[in-house]
């Protein structure tokens, strides 16, 4: 038989090829939603991503890219990969922790000590292995690493960061006694600093092995000792995670500042000197090692050198940043603003350990710390971050409900018994501390993983075992990701938890610390809001990790058990090993079919329809993640329609965005914007108030930007003590003289719709207040004089409309900005004039909808929201087309929308009711009725569950399905089938007062 140690290594790498075998399989061969677009577009070109970063991330991104060797199709694919091996060479490692702890309870050897010539028996070998290959398989098919392994996403690779360094720190424990042990200890330092460019999660690990290296130092460890440890180990994540990262960039720019501004010097030569300072103490620490003969000081001095040899992989930020490149999120180039970036002030900071509570008024705004920019020779202060002053009384310890959001008062209401106005108690501040942050935002996830879920909804619980599906609304019951475990795998974690702990009470300790840090520490930290646009889960994999362990100890513990039944040490194993594979086996059966991504194109369909609506050298203007990161992998990787100017209008109120506007960007022309830098640059036109002048009854938008280039006082209004003035907008109506000729002659204006062609568009923006990105907007429609189409996509909130709604075109996906007046607006109530021929051309012949009619591609709760805009953009024209009396061509669009996206493969949604008087017009009674019994009888159901299931975390479902009815109604009453209406329409009524 082989030895113990080359059967470990071979069975590791068999569970590696089956972990690596199984992402392949599903692996996402596009960009999924969210930030994956981003991440393979910044990747392919090395771009700069939004803060903080991660280099390391993009540089192997990159390099896997290089392997399309030209087909740029294969670039999403390739670095999705890279998500893949990450997450299977994590369970590699995990693979050999296991088996390193199993080997010492196994040989009866605990605590922290060379074991590696003990050689097990046959019997005790393969029962070591199969708790390595059980733990293992385990958290291979768990669902949120597996969610995170067939995307292009970061937290595959910061788990492969965490099994790493946890595994290095193992095989040090094994040979700490050896002369040169500690280069197991630098090479974890260099992996720490590698994932500080991935993310900060992998530093969490650091308390648990800290207590690895005490522990094997250590002869009798103590108290006093391990409460010694945890404090060092802690102070060394602060240092890394304040001193390392943004301290000594931060130390950097004060050099900057001081020497160019005070000595006089040119720019960057503070940062030069800062280097030749700081180079210099390293070497004097190195001395002082020598010279001391410290072992101790001359490792710690290695760790910091090879920490900062990992983390210089952020060097590729300020360098890409000074190239300008098409995505420059913050314009990092600069050592001032590059800390501006590290630390993500953009998304501006939480109350952690003490703070206000969310009834705090604030008594004074004072000047936190300086913006820098280089005007000149020098820098100057662009402006001061604004800190706000509360009162000690409206202060607390470990504020949680801290938010005075309007959303997330209401949200935290659903939690928490709590009044506005008055001031939450410490047990209510604790009660959402543990029923929400802890309980809904980590053990739930956590026992999605190991016990079950209960769907793919967003805020959907944990399926426990003997749930039943009776009575659950059909999006639930029917979801591919209703998995059941059966609490199989929570109930072996437990096993080998109490057995490892029974048997080894160190290490056990060291798992368990693991836990910790990186599952309910991390709720600590983070204090989350009520409510999140998505799930987190894929914050927490490092807790589940640490859980696996103790599911592959689990089969130790399966095997003591089986001590009276099993005599031979042989048999104990086998059985063991089986009846443990039967954990990671349901997980995989549970779980193929909802982590299957394999024929998934839905994101990167609607990127490039959305692109595809345009016409030539357009500008889009465009809002969120989902909206957004597609549209830059398109342009950046497959290069559909650069000549279309992507827009972000949540970006548009930045400074460094708008300046990468007025550049050129491959095949588009920069922006027609007008302002100069210093009318939009942070802190100046934030936002324009409205005040009321009754003597302007309506703005001339050409004039009005005349007035803010000038900066003139005719729009300034004083504010706070008077000694401050913004400037204002005096009414809320506006308007733009349009030259009728010129654009007649531009023939941007359908034949059908010259009528409509208006000598003044007139509008009113109806807001208190107009943004940066308003007023960018009201910039290009003054400057842009038609020539180069202005576009809306049509998932923008109609709240960054500014009511220029009646104006709006529908072209495909989005709503091109015409002088060309509806006349029908106000009565139809719908954005968007459609031009049926141009409408019928994008829809029938341009679009791609690839997978959208197959209903064995699970299509989650993201992935079904955009088929949604699909629909609702086909029964536009389908009744449009009607309207205008040709029946035949509606028929063809409605029959096309539901051949390519279908019931079974996309269910019915809201939008589906608008077609139900047009198939009745056509011919297709049966159909309408199937559909109008179909939503009824979901919304129905649903409705019955949700009022009596905590309603109040399924608002956005109960209210989908309160439009679902309100639209079946109608519908059914459009076409006068009032028995259909009366049952909708009475269930509306009876769950609506809920709401």
């Amino acid at each position: 038989m082989r030895s113990y140690k080359s059967l470990n290594n071979l069975v590791g790498w068999l569970v590696f090829a089956l972990a690596t075998i199984t992402y392949i399989l599903t692996l996402e061969p596009t960009a999924s939603f969210w930030d994956c677009g981003e991440f393979i577009a910044c990747s392919y070109k090395l771009l700069v991503p939004h803060p903080p970063g991660a280099p390391t991330f993009l540089l192997l991104g990159r390099l896997f890219s290089l392997l399309s060797f030209g087909d740029v199709t294969k670039v999403s694919v390739l670095v999705n990969m890279l998500s893949a091996l990450s997450s299977s060479f994590t369970v590699l490692f995990l693979f050999w922790i296991i088996t390193m702890m199993g080997k010492k309870l196994v040989l009866h050897r605990p605590g922290m000590n060379d074991d590696r010539n003990l050689e097990p028996t046959t019997g005790q070998t393969w029962l070591i292995l199969g708790a390595g290959a059980v733990g293992a398989l385990a958290y291979a098919f768990s669902d949120s690493f597996w969610f995170n392994a067939v995307e292009a996403e970061v937290y595959a690779m910061s788990s492969l960061c965490t099994a790493a360094v946890v595994w290095l720190m193992l095989k040090w424990e094994n040979r700490a006694d050896e002369a040169d042990s500690d280069r197991w200890l630098v090479l974890i330092a260099y992996v720490i600093g590698l994932s500080i460019g991935v993310h900060l999660l992998n530093l969490l690990a650091i308390p648990a092995l800290g207590f690895i290296y005490y522990y094997r130092r250590t002869k009798n460890p103590t108290l006093t000792g391990g409460i010694a440890t945890l404090a060092i180990s802690s102070v060394i994540v602060g240092l890394i995670l304040a001193g390392i990262i943004p301290g000594l960039p931060t130390l950097a720019g004060s050099f900057e500042v001081f020497f160019v501004n005070t000595v006089g010097l040119p720019f960057n030569w503070g940062l030069v000197i800062f280097l030749v300072v700081f180079v210099g103490l390293i070497w004097f620490g190195f001395r002082q090692s020598f010279q001391r003969r410290s072992r101790l000081l001359n490792t710690a001095m290695l760790a910091f050198v090879f920490i900062l040899i990992g983390y210089s992989s952020y060097l590729i930020v300020p360098i890409r940043s000074s190239y300008h490149p098409t995505i420059n999120e913050n314009d990092p180039e600069d050592v001032l603003s590059f800390v501006s970036y590290l630390k993500r002030e953009q998304y501006g900071d939480r109350p952690l350990l003490y703070g206000p509570q969310f009834n705090a008024q604030p008594v004074a705004q004072n000047e936190g710390a300086p913006r820098y920019v280089r005007k000149g020779d020098k820098y100057v202060v662009a402006e001061y971050r604004p800190e706000l002053e509360y009162r000690a009384e409206d202060k607390m310890l470990l504020p949680r409900l801290y938010s005075s959001d309007p959303m997330h008062m209401a949200y935290y209401k659903k939690w928490v018994d709590i009044q506005e106005g008055v001031k939450p108690t410490m047990g209510q501040n604790l009660s959402f501390l543990t029923r929400y942050q802890m309980g809904h935002m980590f053990w739930r996830y956590f026992l999605w993983n190991y016990v079950g879920r209960e769907s793919d909804i967003q805020q959907a619980g944990i399926l426990w075992p003997g749930a039943s599906s009776t009575g659950l609304p059909e999006r639930m019951a029917d979801s591919e990701a209703r998995n059941s475990f059966f609490a199989l795998p929570l109930i072996l974690g437990i096993l080998g938890l109490f057995y490892q702990v029974r048997r080894d009470g160190r290490n056990a300790f060291i798992v368990g610390l693991l836990f910790l840090f990186t599952g309910l520490a991390i709720v600590l930290y983070l204090n989350q809001p009520p409510i999140e646009p998505r799930e987190r889960d894929y914050t927490f994999a490092g807790a589940t990790f640490a859980f696996a362990i103790w599911i592959g100890l689990g089969v130790l513990a399966l095997a003591d058990l089986l001590k009276n039944v099993l005599k031979t040490d042989t048999s104990r194993a086998a059985v063991a090993t089986l009846l443990g594979l039967v954990v990671p086996g349901i997980m995989v059966a549970q779980g193929w079919d909802d982590h299957d991504r394999s024929d998934r194109y839905n994101s990167v369909d609607s990127a490039k329809n959305l692109l595809n609506s345009c016409a030539p050298n357009a500008i889009l203007f465009t809002n969120g993640d989902n909206d957004t990161f597609p549209l830059w992998y398109a342009q950046e990787v497959e290069g559909i329609r650069t000549d279309v100017r992507v827009a972000v209008l949540s970006y548009l109120n930045t400074d460094w965005y708008i300046d990468q506007m007025k550049r050129r960007a491959y095949k588009s022309q920069p922006l027609p914007i007008s302002m100069e830098n210093a009318n939009y640059a942070q802190g100046t036109n934030d936002y324009l108030p409205y005040a009321e002048n009754p003597a302007v009854k309506e703005i001339d938008v050409r004039q009005f930007m005349q007035l803010v280039n000038q900066n003139s006082d005719l729009l300034k209004v004083s504010y706070g003590d008077g000694s401050k003035s913004l400037l204002s907008f005096p009414s809320r109506k506006f308007y733009l003289p349009i030259d009728t000729a010129a654009v007649e002659k531009m023939g941007i204006i359908p034949a059908e719709r010259r009528k409509q062609l208006v000598p003044r568009m007139e509008w009113d923006v109806s807001k208190g207040a107009i943004e940066k990105k308003s007023l960018v907007i009201l910039d290009i429609l003054a400057t842009n004089n038609w020539q180069r189409p202005v576009y809306f996509s049509s998932t923008v909130d109609s709240r960054d409309f500014m009511g220029l709604q009646p104006y709006f075109q529908l072209e495909g996906m989005a709503y091109r900005i015409l002088p060309a007046k509806d006349p029908n607006y106000e009565e139809r109530g719908e954005e968007g004039y459609v031009t049926n021929d141009l409408m019928y051309e994008k829809l029938m012949k341009t679009f791609a909808y690839r997978g959208l009619n197959d209903p064995n591609i699970f299509y989650d709760e993201n992935n079904l929201r955009f088929p949604a805009n699909y629909r609702d953009k086909f029964s536009r024209l389908a009744n449009s087309l009607l309207a205008s009396g040709d029946k035949a061509r509606a028929k063809q669009v409605i029959d096309k929308c539901f051949e390519v996206m279908p019931d079974k493969a996309v269910p019915y949604d809201y939008y589906v009711p608008q077609f139900i008087p047009a198939l009745v017009e056509v011919g297709e009674k049966q159909r309408a009725n199937e559909i109008m019994d179909t939503m009824t009888g979901r919304a129905e159901q649903a409705l019955a569950y949700y009022s009596t299931h905590n309603s109040s975390m399924f608002d956005q479902e109960f209210q989908t399905y309160l439009l679902s009815l309100n639209s079946v109604g109608r519908a059914a009453q459009q076409i006068g089938d009032q028995q259909r209406a009366t049952k909708a329409l009475g269930l509306l009524q009876q769950y609506m007062p809920q709401r």
